[in-house]
């Protein structure tokens, strides 16, 4: 393993003994394989998402590479400076929106700002008080954020409630007649604490085997 990447071994024996439905979920699915881009900065790991919003995830890719290359030439990451360098034409050519344009033009301008805290800053916050200020950029919501929360800064203890997977993967695991609502997920989820990303992480993949099950039918 990675020394960057997490230990979840303690994890996930907690999410084993939480319930008999988990254990077996996760008996089916083995060891948590949540990975933590470290070598992300926030500006790129918020590009990239905004990049692959509504899209399947090899034309996002596609996309993304283009305006990597109508940012920079050299192989790094876009730094803000460079996107808001960057013409409209160029990044419209390499096939982003219009509302995706004006996305990471309002990221950048706004982590140059610092409306969007750095690394360092967002180490000291609260997960609220880090969804409060990202937010604030067009075209990020709450679930855009927790994603940078569980797989770019590695915190442990984040339930999104919004998604679709983590949902579907509860209705599966837990045997509902329908998706749960947020409430009655964040009351399953409570067993959980303090490791409900790594408990989503599982819903994901509940969801997949699910999904799998039905197309092989």
């Amino acid at each position: 393993m990675s020394p960057r990447q997490p230990d979840l071994s303690e994890a996930v024996e907690h999410l084993k003994n939480s319930d008999p439905r988990m254990a077996a979920l996760i008996d089916r699915v083995g060891p948590a394989g949540m990975v933590i881009r470290h070598h992300f900065s926030i500006f790129y790991t918020l590009l990239r998402s905004i990049t692959y919003q509504q899209l399947a995830g090899a034309a996002a890719a596609k996309i993304l590479a283009r305006v990597e290359l109508c940012c920079s030439n050299d192989g790094k990451q876009p730094t803000p400076e460079q996107v808001l360098a960057a013409s409209d034409e160029a990044l419209r050519g390499a096939g982003l929106s219009r509302n995706k344009l004006a996305a990471i033009r309002d990221l950048a301008a706004k982590t140059l700002d610092g409306t969007v805290p750095d690394l360092k800053a967002m180490r000291r916050m609260t997960d609220e008080e880090i969804i409060e200020r990202v937010t604030q950029v067009r075209g990020i919501g709450r679930w855009t954020v927790e994603m940078l929360l569980m797989f770019r800064l590695g915190r442990m203890d984040v339930l999104p409630v919004d998604d679709y997977g983590v949902r579907k993967g509860a209705q599966v695991t837990y045997r509902m007649r329908k998706l749960p609502d947020k409430e009655r997920l964040k009351k399953v989820a409570e067993k959980w604490r303090p490791w409900r990303s790594v408990g989503s992480w599982y819903m994901w993949r509940a969801a997949d085997i699910k999904t799998v099950v039905e197309t092989k039918k």
